[in-house]
């Protein structure tokens, strides 16, 4: 693996989530961001059409969603994305839909870093990560992405 997705993949490993209300540990749901593709940071303006195509996709799965953010442990650097109820196959395309190196799945509160296009050119392995909770922080709203 080149030295520079090396660390993308040990950054990935180490994501917390803001949400503004609390989820079930006994759900089992996708967090796919469209955000900065191929871990290329984008302009404001291109992550805002990108996510907006994401969540076109997602509502055709007619299933339950919500905005959510991942973020570096330090807030420097954070992503808007979706927790979506589909299952992983389904989040792992949308995840290569949107040229995104990974996804995180959530199933009984384990919570798992699924490799997309890192798959392909790294040979990654899904790796469970740990207990879902542990990476939630609540917040009474999510942050502004300059939309």
């Amino acid at each position: 693996m080149i030295e520079s997705n090396k660390r993308l993949w040990q950054h990935y490993q180490e994501t917390e989530f803001l949400f503004t209300q609390t989820l079930s540990s006994q759900l089992s749901f996708a967090i796919i961001t469209a955000h900065n593709p191929q871990g290329q940071i984008l302009s404001s303006c291109q992550n805002r059409l990108l996510d907006r195509q994401l969540l076109l996709a997602i509502e055709k799965f007619n299933r339950p969603y919500r905005a959510v953010v991942g973020t570096s442990r330090d807030r420097t650097h954070m992503e808007k994305s979706w927790a979506v109820a589909i299952d992983k196959l389904s989040a792992a395309y949308l995840g290569l839909k949107f040229k995104q190196n990974a996804i995180y799945f959530v199933d009984n509160n384990q919570l798992a870093l699924v490799p997309c296009l890192f798959s392909q050119a790294e040979h990654q392995q899904e790796l469970i990560i740990g207990d879902f909770s542990d990476r939630v922080n609540l917040v009474s709203e999510l942050p502004d992405f300059d939309y």
